[in-house]
């Protein structure tokens, strides 16, 4: 079974309170929520650390909030991205601008 999550930030998003599972046959995917980069990378380090094996991020993350959650992530976690310039979420602006 493949362990996937999807983190999205958001304003005021607390990671341990905006989380659902869902479990399918196949697929087990982690939804999170996050508020900055610095919330996004300690929720990275804990989703790999319990057997996800790929992250996909929201549009809301610019690319040095991607290559952050890499690099927390590590090596053995595939660290994918929805890709928005600016995002509609964040007042038309990217995370790497806000945080």
């Amino acid at each position: 079974m493949l362990k996937a999550a999807f983190m999205f930030i958001a304003p005021g998003a607390n990671p341990q309170q905006h989380r659902s599972v869902i479990q399918t046959p196949a697929v087990e995917l982690t939804v999170v929520g996050v508020k900055d980069y610095q919330d996004a990378v300690t929720a990275a380090k804990e989703l790999a650390a319990s057997g996800i094996g790929a992250i996909e991020l929201c549009g809301g993350f610019g690319h040095e909030g991607v290559a952050k959650i890499a690099a927390a992530a590590g090596s053995g976690v595939q660290v994918g991205v929805v890709r928005f310039d600016t995002h509609p979420g964040l007042e038309g602006k990217s995370g790497d601008q806000l945080f």
